[in-house]
């Protein structure tokens, strides 16, 4: 069996956040509908659990985003890679954003909005992501 380093453990680290984080609200979208049958509070109660483990995830995937970034060889940087680099910190960014107005909305509006821009930036900064690991 290969040994595991810090490289390893960092991309696992990485990759379980974002899994929660973006899986979570993949699951959650689905139970949502489902939810609102059994009760009105039924949907608060499920985002609110979900929210004690997902930010916690969010978390992790800065802290290990910036390790991987200081952990990437700097002297050989496409700009190619920078832009998309750039692209993937802005889609966090967002994704960070629109989760955090999905979170305070008081309107219908404003959650359903902040809830499928989070999805879909989290889904971008997910494929870009996995683009930084396989195009260099």
């Amino acid at each position: 069996m290969l040994s595991p380093s810090s490289q390893t453990i960092r991309l696992f680290l990485h990759i379980l956040s974002a899994s929660v984080w973006v899986g979570g609200q993949i699951v959650i979208g689905v139970l949502v509908p489902k939810m609102r049958r059994f009760s009105a509070d039924s949907t608060k109660i499920l985002a609110h659990a979900f929210a004690r483990v997902a930010w916690p995830a969010f978390a992790l995937l800065v802290v290990t985003g910036i390790w991987n970034i200081l952990a990437v060889d700097s002297t050989d940087l496409s700009t190619a890679y920078q832009i998309t680099m750039f692209v993937h910190i802005l889609m966090g960014v967002a994704t960070a954003m629109f989760a955090f107005i999905h979170s305070i909305g008081q309107t219908k509006f404003a959650i359903a909005v902040g809830g499928a821009l989070g999805l879909l930036t989290s889904l971008v900064a997910m494929f870009v992501g996995i683009l930084l690991q396989t195009g260099h």
